[in-house]
């Protein structure tokens, strides 16, 4: 299989977490986006009922409601049932980094007011460590030179994400991304509060101690691994 058909077998195994009545987190990426389809035909079919979808992005939200899925602003529910996402790398111990496509902040949000999270994603996003992948931080733009230059004055090597024809990339809450190119995150707990401390920093894109279930996409089909947490 290509990397697209095992994203699609995770996005439709994944859908087997979800049952009828509950509230449920529908994520974003690319391999959300057969989960959700996937969601879609069983909630046409009857097959899950009576559920209601916190989406994490405008696209997943439209991709949702086009497929007749109900949505509700994460104010109108008092909570989560399963929240189903993606990841741009998970580490051996279970741990990731989300971000690649700048919706973290909510994503996190989501996620932290779930009761269980699943992470879905193909094989080439499971690493012994993190950072290898750029850890994406959403800046305000207010003082942001400030932030880049403290950011850059321990080392971690930050970047603006910039759109193709050089401009700023925008987030959801209309603030910009400093990715950081850190090559190998040796303590992530102890980086995550770091910058939770930074003044300026909205969100980064360590999410540690959340998911409770990973599927994984193979070859040789979907790999559930469980109990995580």
């Amino acid at each position: 299989m290509n990397q697209d058909e095992l994203k699609k077998a995770v996005g439709i195994k994944s859908v087997d977490y979800f049952k009828s009545d509950m509230v449920v987190g529908l994520g974003t990426g690319s391999t959300v986006y057969y989960m959700i389809e996937e969601l879609g035909r069983r909630y046409q079919a009857g097959e899950i009922k009576n559920i209601v979808a916190v989406t994490t992005s405008s696209r997943s939200e439209k991709q949702a409601k086009e497929l007749g899925i109900p949505t509700k602003d994460l104010n109108e529910v008092d909570h989560i049932d399963l929240t189903i996402d993606g990841a741009d790398q998970i580490d051996k111990n279970g741990q990731g980094i989300k971000g690649g496509g700048g919706a973290h902040l909510l994503e996190k949000m989501v996620a932290t007011n779930s009761t269980r999270n699943i992470w879905i994603v193909d094989q080439s996003k499971m690493a012994d460590t993190l950072g290898s992948f750029p850890l994406p931080t959403e800046v305000i733009p207010f003082g942001c030179e400030k932030t880049f230059t403290d950011l850059e004055k321990e080392g971690l090597n930050p970047q603006f994400r910039l759109n193709e024809d050089g401009s700023r990339f925008l987030t959801h809450n209309k603030n910009y991304i400093i990715d950081l190119k850190i090559g190998e995150i040796k303590h992530p707990h102890l980086l995550a509060d770091w910058l939770d401390h930074q003044v300026g920093i909205v969100a980064h894109g360590l999410f540690l101690d959340i998911v409770n279930t990973i599927i994984v996409g193979y070859e040789d089909g979907p790999k559930v691994i469980d109990n995580i947490r």
